[in-house]
């Protein structure tokens, strides 16, 4: 198999096989909190996604280039938070100086990209699958940032039609939300095994 079968191959298995999101349950925080509305899940999605590259990108060149020749790979976690962190704060200036409606409605889980598991669950996995190659790591970091934006706005679409349902009254907020993740959890279940 060439090259570019193998990127394109693993770019939609990370963004529709094995969407963190739905496969490994990360990221459900933001996946869940920030999903009222589709243009502030849109803006998170695309926040994630450029923090996520990013990191994927320099987490494997400090891994491979750094960490491993110098047998310090039991700082891989300290190193890593701290290119997330650096990654976000570049997002957070960004969205301050040039979207200051989109910063303003994002409140506390823009810092909370920091913490998100969808981005050091991404940079651990091209450690632990043996991710050898910087252009791989770069497509799976940015297929799982992509897909976490679908899986997000996805979620964003069907709350903002939620609000037109007449749901019962016991299930209306929170239980409806997590019923409806469930099932669209359930639905991404049908594309599992289509690409190993």
């Amino acid at each position: 198999m060439d090259t570019f079968t193998s990127l394109l191959l693993g770019f939609i298995s990370i963004v529709l096989i094995n969407n963190l999101v739905f496969t490994k349950f990360l990221g459900t925080c933001p996946y869940l909190g920030v999903s009222g509305r589709l243009d502030m899940a849109f803006g998170m999605g695309l926040a994630v996604t450029f923090v996520v590259t990013m990191a994927g990108l320099l987490t494997w060149m400090i891994d491979h280039l750094v960490l491993i020749k110098l047998h310090l790979e039991i700082t891989r976690y300290v190193c890593y938070i701290i290119v997330i962190a650096g990654a976000v704060q570049l997002v957070e200036m960004y969205l301050r100086k040039f979207f200051p409606p989109l910063y303003e409605s994002f409140g506390i889980f823009l810092p909370l990209i920091t913490t998100n598991c969808v981005i050091l669950g991404m940079c651990l996995f091209l450690n632990l699958w043996g991710i050898d190659n910087i252009v791989e790591a770069v497509v799976l970091s940015m297929g799982s940032g992509i897909g976490f934006t679908m899986a997000i706005c996805i979620m964003a679409g069907i709350r903002e039609n939620l609000v037109f349902a007449e749901a019962p009254k016991a299930l209306q907020g929170a239980p409806i939300t997590l019923i409806t993740a469930g099932i669209l959890t359930l639905a991404f279940m049908g594309f599992s095994g289509m690409i190993r």
